[in-house]
């Protein structure tokens, strides 16, 4: 292995290092208590060496956000493929994004809610954005009337369930109606 390859590994692992323990001390804490001395503390670096690895916190967040994508975009693909039809494949997508929320809150919040610097519809977007709105485009697909309003049917079932989990979490929707409002919504696509 060469000088520059051992280095390179070395780099990533101390990213993915710095990324974990900012999601980490997220899920046990939230994120207002991710600051780059606890991370610095928390992965044995100085506050310099992560520096050198993300300009501060909104990046690492964001960097947590892109893996939370990757994350999601897994979870979504298998919700869709497990569906025995269409509407199927649609429902398990929507249950599955709803539930990624719940079971991952600090991720979701990450990807959602805290302040990154990520281009969001944008053809330079990181792949695991790309590939987590894919798998809603997929599932949407056989609903869209017309493929060139594709895009919005997609964007509007995003927000739907964005808007539902979002509600729900915060404890604006009481939880035991969920299954019932997705049900409606997957009414009005299926129908």
């Amino acid at each position: 292995m060469s000088k520059q390859t051992r280095m390179e590994r070395l780099r990533a692992e101390r990213e993915k290092l710095i990324i974990t323990a900012a999601r980490e001390l997220a899920e046990a804490e939230g994120w207002e208590a991710v600051t780059t001395r606890r991370l610095a503390e928390r992965v044995g670096y100085s506050q310099p060496v992560l520096y050198g690895h993300f300009k501060g916190k909104d990046a690492i967040v964001a960097a947590v956000a892109v893996e939370g994508f990757a994350v999601m975009a897994e979870e979504l693909r298998a919700a869709r493929t497990e569906g025995v039809d269409a509407a199927g494949a649609l429902a398990g997508v929507a249950q599955a994004y709803t539930s990624f929320a719940g079971w991952r809150p600090a991720l979701y919040d990450a990807m959602f809610h805290q302040k990154v610097d990520l281009p969001f519809a944008d053809p330079e977007a990181p792949a695991a954005l790309w590939a987590a709105y894919g798998e809603l485009e997929e599932a949407v697909r056989p609903f869209a009337d017309e493929e060139g309003e594709l895009g919005l049917v997609v964007e509007t079932f995003w927000a739907a369930l964005h808007g539902l989990t979002t509600l729900m979490r915060s404890g604006r929707l009481p939880s035991q109606g969920h299954d019932r409002r997705l049900a409606i919504l997957l009414s009005r696509f299926t129908a």
